[in-house]
This record gives C-alpha cells, structure tokens and sequence, in this order.
C-alpha cells in the first residue's frame, strides 16, 4: 500500500449543462491570460504601449495552437491515420495533443504578422513575453495531469503519480510526474530569464533565446524518462534530438546577435513615447529648460549668471577672486609678490619727483629769460 501519492483526477471534463469544461483547455487559458499580463507588464517597461502584446497576442495564439497541433500530428500521425483509427480525432485538440516546437515556431509567425502591422521589432516583443511563455508551459503542463498522460518511468517514490485509466494503451499504476516535473522547470526558466534579462539588459532577442535554450536543457532529460510511444533515432526520442537541436540554435544566437548587436533597444514601439501625459510631458519641458539655463553652450556653468539678489554665483566670485595678484606667490628669482609691488611702486614715485623736478626748472628757465 501506498503512503503518498499524486493522485489523477477522476475525469478531466465538467459539464455545466451543455457546455463542457475540460480541464485540459481550462490550463492552456489560464497560461494564455498569464503570458499575456506577464508580457504587457515587460513591454510597457521596456517603453511600449499598454495592450499592445494582447493586440499581437490575438495572431501569435491561434497560430501557435495550429503549430502545436499540426506537430503532434505530424509525429504521432499513426495516432490517427492508421487501421483502424478515425481521422477526424486530428481535429480533437480538447483530448490533448500540442507540440510545444510547433506551437512556437507558428505562433512566431503570427506574432511576425502582428509586430509587422504596428512597425514593432519582432525581437524585442519575443523579450518581453519571453518569461510569459515559459509561465504558460507551466500551466498548461497540467493539462497532462487531467488527461492523465506524458508520464513517466514506474517508481515508488513519495510524489510518484497515480495513473488509475487503462484506456489507449495505459497501465494503471505509479510513475513519475514528469508533467509536475516540466512545470516546476518552466517556473525556473521563467525567473531565470527575468533576472538575467535585468542583470544583462538583454536585447533584440536574447532573452527569447535564453527562454529557448533553458527549457530545451530540460525538455531533455524530461524527455528522456517518458515511457509514452515515441519515434525513435539512434536510441533517443525524435523530441531528444530536436530539444538538442534546438539548444544548439539558441545558444548560437546568443553569442552571434551579442557580437553583432550588443546592448537594448532604445526604441522598441515607434510612437509609444508621444503618449506620455501632458502633465509629465510638461515638466520634463521645464526641468530640460531649467538645465539647458544654468549652463553654457559646452555644458559649463554659466559664471555671469546672477542669484535673486543680483550678486554673482560662486563660480563668478571664484573668477573675480583669480584676478587679484597672490601676493604670497614667489616668482622666478626668489622674491614675492609683495616685494616686486614694492618696488614698482618706489618706481613709480621716483619718476613722481624726476617729472616735478623737470617742471620746475623749466619754469625757472622761463622767467630768467
């Protein structure tokens, strides 16, 4: 007997009279509305408008639930076009069955469309939701948990999942929750990219590609404990192989786009900036005229500029005080100031008396003649 255990819902839809609430859905809603109020938050910081990622979000989203769904499809194909299989279930995307490759690989696509229609860098809006996305895997990662399926190995472990439903090839009993697994991974990514992108100011898409390269490091190890069918290459999972090729990608941009394109966006919505209060606008007006006054053209203070009580500034009086002569200060030949200013002055005064002198003997000359 089991001590502890995760255990499965008992169905994963309610009804509420006609209408079906699938708990599978219900979590890939929830992520939605969290990608997106977590990605309006960064972009209006980054310097955006406010609705702008729910306006892409509106192309980005469907996209990325037909990619998701045509991925699945594509690689679990014999799910639905094999004997005895019905492929109109290929349509059935309440009964689980996204890709998460597909879903972003399309869901960029629409987001190119919508960035495409404002003007805005697809980069910089895939920095901004960045975080978001990796929130919404984990959320939408509990879906499996109502459908109960992508588990993984038998164990007895203490958070082992129940798995109760012998229905599409299952057997009842204890696995690992790699759902849980994959959720509290993606909680991990997303912080880890919101404090790099603080730390590092990261730019024209390299907290995407952070984004990417973290959940594909443990998509694989994930991955490789999961005991659904699966196509195989060379021994490992066909998802093995693209989360690594995927990595390699990522982890490539980074280090390519750093080197061509260091630094941040300054500018990431053309426009976004003129939608600033008339009140704010204003005073950042006056606080820019108020600084352009007290200095000069080369951005020195203005020494001539007077206080309210017409006296000059502090620099003003230090140049009037330069003017003046340090009399203390001792010249070439070893003597003072004050004594050069002596001597001048003696100078002077003996000239005084050679003139008077000079005067009167002209006088004297003029009256003898």
């Amino acid at each position: 007997m089991e001590l502890a255990y995760i255990p499965s819902p008992s169905r994963g839809v309610v009804h509420l009279g006609p209408l079906p609430l699938r708990g599978y859905a219900f979590c890939i809603i929830i992520g939605v509305f969290v990608a997106v109020w977590l990605g309006n938050k960064r972009w209006v910081a980054r310097g955006g408008r406010a609705g702008t990622v729910a306006d892409i979000a509106v192309w980005a989203v469907p996209f990325g639930l037909l990619g998701g769904r045509l991925y699945h499809v594509i690689t679990d194909y014999e799910l639905y076009f094999s004997e005895g299989r019905n492929w109109v279930d290929a349509f059935k995307i309440w009964e689980g069955g996204l890709g998460i490759w597909g879903a972003i690989a399309l869901g960029a696509v629409g987001a190119w469309i919508g960035c495409r229609r404002r003007g805005i860098p697809l980069p910089a809006y895939a920095d901004a939701v960045a975080p978001g996305i990796a929130l919404a895997q984990a959320f939408g990662r509990w879906g499996n948990w109502f459908n109960q399926e992508l588990y993984g190995r038998e164990t007895d472990l203490p958070w082992a999942l129940h798995i109760t439903s012998a229905a599409d090839g299952r057997v009842p009993g204890y696995y690992h929750p790699t759902f849980l697994y994959e959720s509290l991974w993606c909680i991990g990514v997303a912080l880890l990219v919101i404090w790099a992108d603080r730390r590092f100011q990261l730019g024209h898409g390299r907290a995407f590609a952070l984004y990417v390269a973290a959940y594909c490091a443990g998509r694989f190890w994930i991955e490789y404990m999961r005991v659904d069918d699966a196509h195989h290459i060379l021994g490992l999972r066909l998802n093995n192989w693209t989360a690594l090729f995927v990595f390699l990608l990522a982890v490539a941009y980074i280090v390519i786009s750093a080197r061509k394109r260091p630094g941040r966006e300054e500018i990431v919505e053309p426009g976004a900036a003129d939608d600033a209060p008339a009140g704010e606008a204003a005073g950042t007006t006056k606080k820019t005229a108020d600084t352009e006054a007290t200095t000069d053209v080369e951005g020195e203070p203005d020494a001539t500029k007077k206080t309210d009580g017409g006296k000059k500034t502090g620099a003003a009086k230090k140049t009037g005080a330069e003017e003046k002569p340090d009399l203390g200060k001792k010249t070439d030949l070893g003597r003072t100031d004050a004594d050069v200013e002596k001597e001048t002055e003696a100078a002077r005064d003996a000239d005084g008396a050679s003139a008077g002198e000079k005067k009167d003997e002209a006088e004297s000359a003029s009256g003898k003649s």
